[in-house]
């Protein structure tokens, strides 16, 4: 299922490159939900593992796929 990047909670597992690899990740936090780009910070997983964090971006308009 898609949805917008506008719409993205904290908890949901989406799909995105992570490491150079399309994976399922999980949204820790949302950085900068108002600026041009939307910037969360994601990691791999269920649980929370600070050593495998990331930041990704996206447009507001994007497209991101949910995982289930």
């Amino acid at each position: 299922m898609k949805i917008q990047a506008l719409d993205i909670r904290v908890g949901d597992r989406i799909v995105t490159y992570f490491n150079t690899k399309m994976q399922v990740c999980t949204v820790q936090y949302i950085l900068e939900p108002d600026l041009p780009n939307i910037t969360l910070s994601v990691f791999i997983g269920d649980r929370y593992r600070y050593a495998a964090s990331r930041i990704v971006r996206f447009r507001p308009d994007a497209l991101v796929d949910l995982a289930n």
